[in-house]
């Protein structure tokens, strides 16, 4: 059983701080999903990747491009994950569901911290998520670096 990581985005904008933490994903040989709400979304998000610094470059692609499948971080607006991925990254208040949290080694959900929709959206994953038992961790980069501010258990349910 996963858990769900709950990254509250204060102080980075999302094209820094997903290469971040696609990277830590990639160190465990982890294979990446990364869901949007919008297909848009997704191709804006794909061109800011393309622009990152060559250090950091996650090889990434879109879930419309061919070889999807063959992709370590793929970018998709879908429930399926054609790529085999371990890590499922939600932004934009993208749908995630307990079962994801039980089958995956992990899912991140990131948020925008100025944005207050964004906020409510991501406590009420927290809640869905925590209520139904699992795990969950909630971190934030208020300070500057990265602190776990709370943390729930897997519970039998």
């Amino acid at each position: 059983m996963g858990a769900a990581y709950f990254y509250h985005l204060t102080r980075r904008p999302l094209e820094t701080a997903l290469p971040m933490l696609v990277g830590k994903a990639r160190q465990a040989s982890w294979r990446v999903a990364v869901r949007g709400a919008t297909q848009a979304r997704m191709e804006w998000l794909d061109e800011k990747l393309w622009q990152g610094a060559d250090d950091g470059f996650p090889a990434h692609g879109l879930a419309t491009a061919p070889h999807a499948a063959d992709q370590p971080v793929l970018l998709t607006t879908s429930d399926d994950i054609p790529n085999g991925a371990v890590c499922l990254m939600t932004v934009d208040g993208a749908q995630v569901s307990v079962d994801e949290v039980s089958a995956l080694s992990r899912v991140c959900i990131l948020f925008d911290g100025n944005d207050p929709a964004a906020v409510d959206v991501a406590r009420g994953q927290w809640k869905m998520l925590t209520d139904a038992g699992c795990a969950a961790q909630y971190w934030s980069e208020e300070s500057g670096r990265w602190e776990m501010k709370a943390e729930k258990t897997a519970a039998s349910v």
